[in-house]
């Protein structure tokens, strides 16, 4: 197993340990489940997913690729652009 060394805000530092201590997990275990929720998988984990999806998908190879580039670009631009909220919010005095 790696070792990390990651530099904390005090506040999220203490936090951190006062939610270890409340659920009776360590550190360590709450960080890595954080990190599997937002998608940091090992490689052999995310290639399984992938080959899993492929399959129930029915679709082809080409067909795949050409939704995920597709979805990437839309994604890409909602985060280049602000939402209407955001516009909205800033043209109010």
């Amino acid at each position: 197993m790696g070792r990390l060394t990651v530099a904390l805000d005090d506040a999220v530092h203490q936090a951190l340990k006062e939610a270890a201590v409340r659920q009776g997990r360590s550190i360590g275990k709450i960080i890595e489940e954080g990190l599997l929720l937002r998608g940091i998988k090992p490689v052999a984990s995310a290639r399984e997913l992938v080959a899993r999806a492929r399959l129930n998908s029915g679709q082809s190879d080409a067909g795949a690729i050409a939704v995920a580039i597709s979805e990437t670009k839309a994604h890409r631009l909602k985060m280049k652009s602000p939402s209407s909220e955001d516009r909205a919010s800033r043209s109010q005095p």
